[in-house]
């Protein structure tokens, strides 16, 4: 290898490697000193960003949750999409891959290769992490919240987001925002009721941001009518643009300006015979949406915010998904319409054309672009306590670094 060095100069090797996936390059650390620390190095970062503009997709988060308790399930799995649907030879399962972290922690949302974390309920002195898992880099963050009520501090919010500056080495500049449900009755405002469901009041949705080179959270003027009391983990952010699902909605959040609005799903519920199970996601940094009815699977795309448009772009019906993999699927349709014990097909997430469901107790990922299925695990693999509203976060390998604390 010394030999190859002598003839390959450093500007060479950084035209040649920045066109190599970020999941490779951390196996091509391990060539030689030389370059380990040439991938590490913040020009051979901007040009590898400049080139791929969009992290490929090449896992999912899965953590579940109890609904009933104020412990949180510390069990994490990683769905790694590659050595599930190309036969990477690994395992299909991961359940280490956070174990770097200096306790366990709850998952809450990812953005291009970062992943927010929080420590897991209950908890004496909680932290909110943000770290890197391909170079296991992380930094702690004070909790600023009481700790009293674990229920509504377990149904929080926190949503990640940063945008690369490929001039420097490492990331400075990544902002967190929590969302806050707020319960209005009369004139009178409960806040130790606001994020606990209960009462018959108004609804509004209120946002706290942490810029973290400011290092301090604030609370945003904004303020926003909702409809719905629950907001799904897992913010994703898209253009400058925070969502989440809210109901039969999506919340927007503009970051920067601080201003948020409420889309209304693509089709609505009354349409359907049975009330379609939905997530969103991201595919070409466009919004998406996937829903599943008794009529099939519905993927559509947001293509103007202000004007509510959608445009679907791919629709299955489950009598074609039955056929084209009855090994896998059996009376998809009769089993949706009963909806029994909670949903038989669960979209979970959604990124660049690949949607992770559920489907009775068994995982698939179902990769709309090339028409193909594939099984990943059953719960029982997942080590599953509780399958009710698991968090599920898609994740994409980056090899950004953190700033130091």
């Amino acid at each position: 290898m010394k030999k190859v060095d002598r003839f390959l100069n450093s500007d060479i090797l950084i035209e040649i490697l920045s066109h190599v996936p970020a999941k490779d390059l951390l196996s091509l650390k391990l060539v030689s000193k030389e370059w380990h620390r040439l991938i590490s190095s913040r020009c051979f970062m901007e040009a590898q960003v400049q080139r791929t503009k969009e992290e490929a997709l090449t896992g999912f988060i899965f953590q579940e949750k109890f609904m009933w308790c104020n412990e949180d399930i510390k069990t994490i799995s990683y769905i790694s999409v590659e050595e599930n649907t190309k036969g990477g030879g690994g395992s299909k399962v991961k359940q280490k891959v956070f174990d770097f972290l200096p306790e366990d922690v709850v998952m809450m949302a990812s953005c291009k290769g970062l992943v927010c974390s929080r420590s897991c309920f209950p908890s004496e002195e909680p932290f909110i992490y943000v770290c890197n898992p391909s170079n296991k880099e992380w930094v702690k963050l004070e909790w600023p919240w009481p700790i009293t009520h674990y229920d509504c501090l377990r149904s929080m919010t926190i949503a990640l987001a940063f945008d690369y500056d490929p001039s420097k080495g490492f990331v400075e500049k990544f902002k967190l925002v929590r969302v806050k449900l707020v319960e209005v009755e009369g004139d009178e405002e409960d806040e130790d009721e606001e994020e606990d469901g209960e009462g018959e009041g108004e609804l509004f949705l209120t946002f706290e941001l942490y810029p973290a080179e400011k290092g301090a959270w604030k609370t945003s003027n904004e303020i926003c009518q909702c409809y719905s009391k629950m907001v799904n983990n897992g913010g994703i952010y898209i253009g400058g643009v925070m969502h989440w699902l809210n109901g039969d909605r999506v919340l927007t959040f503009n970051v920067q300006n601080e201003l948020s609005w409420l889309v209304p799903a693509p089709v609505p519920a009354s349409e359907f015979m049975a009330v379609p199970e939905a997530c969103i996601g991201e595919s070409e940094g466009r919004l998406s949406y996937v829903f599943v009815s008794e009529q099939g699977v519905h993927v559509w795309c947001l293509e103007d915010y202000y004007d509510y448009k959608w445009a679907i772009v791919y629709c299955k019906p489950l009598e074609e998904i039955e056929g084209e993999w009855p090994q896998f699927f059996m009376n998809l349709r009769s089993h949706v319409l009963e909806r029994v014990n909670g949903p038989w097909v669960n979209p979970l997430a959604f990124k660049d054309g690949i949607l992770l469901m559920k489907v009775c107790v068994s995982l698939y990922l179902f990769d709309v672009k090339n028409n193909s299925m594939t099984e990943v695990c059953s719960i029982q693999d997942l080590k599953s306590q509780c399958m009710l509203n698991p968090t599920v976060i898609a994740h994409s390998l980056s090899l950004v670094h953190l700033s130091p604390a």
